[in-house]
């Protein structure tokens, strides 16, 4: 065992190499062999907190050691990276260091020798193959029911019977270990066995549920086996320690649940005190499961040369118990005297050979025949076929001569009956406990020299070794042992004697002492290893309510877990009967093989490039047909126990999905939802979605704040409302700058994002990209968002509402050309007013209607989009009010009655409302807001040079100066020195001479203007100034005296004003006090010199109302009146 001592020593300098660069003539401290303090708590605690830490690096113990600084100059390349990524050298001596400690209990036994030099012993892993894998797994699959019920099994179901249930459940068993060979031969499994590999391998989901099933498996096997153990006890080592009187069976019960209870709690103590007790006192317990196998042949052996003298006594053809008496005959010859035997007062009144006696007993003759005739008597052939029958039915002998009674009596009689109804099924319930234990060596991977070669071989042949005892007794006791014999579960026919016990040589009691003592160390396996079970699981973290049983004594014995565990195989014990526990731990067992077997298929058929086991004998259809008879076992075994078992695993399932720690843990769900997920895709781009499966696919344009922050959590709260979880949402926010600067801007706003969707119950994706400018950014997001099938028809916006106050016009020109282009990419947009006072997810209107304002049609979606919101249940009990509107020439009465129909026929339910608009004059108030709108436009264009403008200016006048520096000639032009070309723009304006007519015009010219129309004398006060000045003379004027100027509008202006404001009266009079008004949202200019007034007659259109929602349809119907 090595030794490790720990002196002190001065921490070395950055250029000091290792202990192993030395050559180990220094003395390391443990930092630097195990790692930093912080290793040293994984060291103790192995499961502790959460795996991801170390599962996130590729490399096995990756933390710097120290090393910050790469001295040598052979690799200076790459020295800059040396901290992320470590020289192969330094990675492979730390994989030749790296020791699997993570399992179970470690023990570190520290002492101080009399210098005071601290030593630690650490075990390292030395088993091999046949001591750390294939004797474990022996010892937990040959226990309980090989010695107490497989005799009774194969009188019960015959040789072909029983022959046909071992061979189901160890075929079972071999494809579940050549799965879980394949699972753990693919990387390192530390403790937890079953539970780590399906949960790294199907997700802690999966991972979670099976783990307790496993759990509860063990610990219900813990139960099997402490009633098992007790059985033995009272019905062969000491009959007589009875509390209940013994007869009847509730009593024998009773008996059970007492013993029972005293045994889990001595049990419990023994691995409270130290499971290493446990552990030296496993071998003695597999000695006696091999001592009792051999003699269990030796006595087969013996058989053909002698049979053993045991007889069973028959009346008729029924078997009777003969405990209560030794002569199998009516009467006998004392002294010349013909008196009754110790049989005459079982089956009459007196013991007097004139007493009235049981009609059966009278008519029939008693017979004795050989318990074991032999192994070459032939009575194979008798013991081929099943002998199913019901509850109390009599165990008799086949070909006898029976005379059948005329009545049956009352009377007690020692006849032996079936305790239970025995069928097919149920045997296969009973029987399949016997099977498990597979998982015994790879629990213990942690103390294997090589695990990747010692799990697959040592499993495999423990299988193999184990199914040929199984199958081999099975012939053996049906061509040895009387067939009712074999139906005599308790051995009440051979003087209360196991039945394997009277075919064992040189004993019975071999097999009564070799079975006990199994039957305890098995129990006390089952109590050490589930509750450790349940610690890994807690400490996992991935079920928020075991966290308690994560933590125990000092040393890491999970104490908590220990008590949970007594608490639940109590209730086992109290059930008193091992035929009913059974079935039970089958199906939990039959679940965890089952998951194992759908893992390896799962990893097998996805190829992940992680998947490259070492046991190479394995395929996915072993693997999916050992899954299918698993779940075949299980409804074979027990339909409703099945039933309960799934549901179990499903309620963990959903609670871990919903409740449990998120985990990436790299599992096969994952590839296998993506694998899934790309043939989805891949199916829906083969055609357009029909009308009937529409819906909105939204993608959300967010705003951030100055600290990356949602800036309208509302805008998610009405996604939610729309969508209500359903089809696609796709949040997204657009920063600008360039990605190698703002990187880190863009992660922290996606997880604001993700944060604010997760506020909001949004359920959907979000996305941050950077973009030298937002509207390019909006571009690229209509464009390229979603993928495949699943891209987005839909785009959600929040009004602009400081686009009037904002200095540049960048605010509205980015908006009206999100608005082109997602007309131009055939998309609906929604563009919603106010939308904080839009109400949140936990508000609910009591009343009030939504209206919409159908306009013109644009294919359905304003009708579509109250119905959507009415299923949440915010907007639940708001009514639908539809409003349209009639022209001069239109028969308003005539529209409403269609306009009814047509919803009708949509299956909506909604008030239908026709307005009236004719045709008036233009109001004086309808001149003023034009001339308002086109005055205010002029003043800005006056005021304020675009960006590309100037940036043509000042590469106008940086040619010019080249041009004349080639010339070489003197310009007429007085070139501005460098520095003045270079000017900040909050320093100096460049502006066209005031003399041209209006800002258009100027444009015009600034592209052919010679350098001597631009002049670089105006500062920044002067044309503050200036502004001021403009702004002055534009009040002063006088409002009253503007008709005259009515003249010069536009009249399309004019018009397109006329026609926001009078929709804009009909709409605030009629849906002023609604809830949430629908208006279509008329498309901008084609020409975009009118860029400017359309914002304008938006604000107009929705003045006077709070919440408005603006939409524009893609272009395609979204709403049909089909089936």
């Amino acid at each position: 065992m090595p030794t490790f001592t720990v002196v002190p020593v001065e921490d070395a300098d950055d250029g000091s190499n290792s202990a192993g660069a030395d050559g180990g003539t220094k003395p390391v401290s443990l930092g630097k062999i195990f790692g930093e303090d912080g290793d040293k708590e994984n060291l103790q605690e192995p499961h502790s907190g959460d795996d991801g830490q170390r599962e996130s690096s590729a490399f096995l113990n990756s933390e710097n050691d120290g090393e910050h600084y790469y001295e040598g100059k052979n690799m200076a390349l790459f020295e800059e990276e040396m901290d992320s990524n470590p020289m192969v050298s330094s990675l492979l001596n730390k994989l030749a260091n790296y020791t699997n400690l993570t399992q179970g209990v470690r023990e570190h036994e520290e002492a101080e020798n009399e210098d005071g030099i601290r030593q630690i012993t650490v075990m390292v892993p030395q088993m091999g193959t046949f001591i750390g894998v294939y004797l474990p797994c022996m010892q937990n699959i040959l226990g309980v029911i090989l010695f107490l019920r497989l005799t009774w099994m194969v009188g019960t179901a015959g040789i072909l019977g029983s022959f046909a249930i071992v061979s189901m459940c160890c075929i079972c068993t071999l494809l579940t270990a050549i799965s879980m060979s394949a699972i753990a031969t693919n990387g390192v499994v530390p403790a937890g066995g079953s539970y780590y590999m399906i949960s790294r391998s199907l997700g802690p989901e999966f991972g979670g549920a099976v783990g307790l099933c496993f759990y509860l498996g063990t610990t219900f096997a813990g139960s099997l086996y402490i009633l098992g153990t007790i059985e033995i006890l009272l019905t062969y080592i000491v009959p007589t320690a009875t509390v209940f009187e013994e007869g009847e069976d509730a009593a024998m019960l009773n008996n059970m649940r007492i013993y029972g209870t005293c045994c889990l709690v001595l049990m419990a103590l023994v691995v409270f005190v130290g499971v290493k007790y446990v552990n030296k006192l496993a071998l003695v317990f597999l000695a006696c499961v091999v001592l009792s196998i051999m003699a269990t042949y030796a006595g087969v052996i013996k058989t053909a040369i002698g049979p053993p003298e045991f007889n069973v006594c028959l009346l008729g053809n029924r078997s009777l118990k003969n405990q209560e008496f030794e002569t199998c005959a009516k009467t006998e010859v004392v002294k010349n005297l013909t008196v009754t035997t110790e049989l005459w007062p079982l089956f009459c009144d007196s013991k007097y050979p004139n007493a009235t006696c049981d009609e059966y007993f009278t008519l029939n003759n008693l017979t004795e025949i050989k318990a074991i005739p032999g192994l070459l008597s032939g009575v194979i052939k008798d013991n081929l076929w099943g002998h199913y029958g019901p509850a109390g039915m009599f165990i008799e002998k086949e070909n006898q001569p029976s005379v059948p009674p005329q009545e049956t009596t009352k009377v007690y009689k020692p006849y032996l009956i079936n305790d239970i109804t025995t069928y097919f099924t149920l045997l296969v319930g009973i029987y399949f406990p016997s099977v498990t234990g597979i998982m015994a060596g790879s629990n213990r991977s942690g103390d294997l020299r090589d695990a990747q070669r010692s799990i697959p071989i040592g499993t495999i042949m423990a299988i193999l070794t184990t199914s040929f005892i199984y199958i081999s007794f099975v012939v053996l006791f049906g061509a040895c042992i009387e067939g009712v014999v074999l139906r005599d579960k308790f051995g009440y026919s051979v003087k209360k004697i196991p039945v394997i016990g009277i075919l064992a040589w040189p004993s019975p009691w071999v097999i009564v002492i070799g079975s006990f003592f199994s039957c305890c160390g098995a129990g006390l396996q089952s109590l050490t290893g589930a509750p450790r079970l349940l610690q890994a699981i807690a400490r996992d973290g991935i079920i928020p309510f075991l966290q308690v049983f994560g933590h125990g004594k000092a040393n890491g014995e999970p104490t908590w877990a220990l008590l949970l565990t007594v608490g639940i195989c109590e209730i086992g014990i109290l059930i008193a009967s091992l035929d009913d526990v059974a079935p039970i731990l089958s199906m939990f067992f039959l679940m965890c093989y089952l998951f194992v077997n759908l893992a390896c298929a799962v990893q097998t058929l996805l190829r992940t490039p992680n998947w490259r086991p070492r046991f190479k004998f394995y395929h996915w259809t072993l693997s999916f047909l050992g899954m299918s008879l698993c779940l075949s076992l299980m409804f074979i075994s027990s339909w409703y126990y099945a039933l309960v078992a799934m549901v179990i695993a499903g309620c963990i399932y959903k609670y871990i999905e919903y409740r449990g720690a998120v985990k990436e843990w790299g599992d096969g769900i994952r590839g296998l939802s993506l694998n899934a997920a790309r043939y989805a895709l891949i199916r829906l781009e083969e055609a357009p979605p029909h009308t009937k499966n529409w819906r909105p696919q939204v993608l959300v344009l967010c705003k951030l704040d100055s600290d990356l922050a949602v800036k309208h959590h509302r805008l998610l709260s009405f996604t939610t409302q729309l969508k209500a979880g359903k089809g696609l949402t796709i949040v997204c926010s657009v920063l600008e700058g360039t990605y190698m600067t703002r990187g880190n801007d863009a992660k922290t706003g996606e997880q604001n994002l993700k944060a604010a969707m997760a506020a909001e119950r949004t359920k959907g994706f979000s996305h941050v990209v950077v973009s030298s400018n937002l509207r390019d950014g909006f571009s690229l997001l209509i464009q390229s968002a979603g993928l495949g099938g699943m891209k987005h028809n839909t785009v959600l916006m929040a009004w602009p509402v400081a686009w009037k106050q904002a200095r540049d016009s960048s605010a509205r020109r980015n908006f009206i050309e999100t608005v082109r282009e997602t007309t131009a990419a055939h998309q609906a947009l929604l563009v919603a007013k106010n939308i904080d006072h839009f109400p949140g997810n936990q508000e609910r209107l009591k009343e009030g209607t939504i209206d919409v304002w159908w306009i013109v049609h644009d294919g359905g979606l304003l009708m579509l989009l109250p119905f959507l919101l009415s299923q949440h249940k915010v907007w639940r009990k708001c009514k639908m009010r539809i409003f349209t509107v009639a022209q001069m020439d239109d028969n308003s009465i005539q529209m409403k009655k269609d306009l009814q129909m047509f919803l009708y026929h949509l299956r909506l339910d909604a008030v239908v409302e026709v307005v009236e608009m004719h045709d008036s004059d233009i109001s004086a108030f309808t001149y003023e807001k034009t001339l308002m709108m086109e005055q205010r436009t002029q003043m800005l264009k006056q005021m304020q040079l675009s960006r590309t403008e100037r940036e043509r200016e000042i590469q106008s006048i940086t040619d010019v100066s080249r041009g004349s520096i080639k010339r070489k000639k003197p310009s007429g032009v007085v070139a501005p020195p460098l520095n003045t070309l270079c000017i900040p723009e909050d320093e100096a304006q460049l502006i066209h001479d005031r003399n041209t007519a209006s800002h258009s015009t100027a444009n015009d010219k600034a592209a052919g203007a010679t350098p001597d129309r631009v002049h670089m004398t105006w500062t920044k006060d002067k044309l503050i100034s200036e502004r001021n000045r403009q702004r002055e003379g534009m009040a002063v004027k006088d409002m009253f005296n503007m008709k005259p100027e009515w003249e010069n509008l536009n009249q399309s202006n004019v018009r397109r004003m006329h026609t926001a404001v009078k929709l804009n009266e009909v709409v605030v009079k009629k849906s002023c006090e609604s809830e949430l008004v629908l208006l279509n949202m008329p498309g901008p200019p084609k020409n975009k010199k009118g860029d400017e007034n359309y914002m304008e007659f938006l604000e107009v259109l929705m003045e006077g109302l709070d919440r408005v929602l603006l939409v524009r349809g893609g272009g395609r119907e979204v709403i049909t009146i089909y089936s």
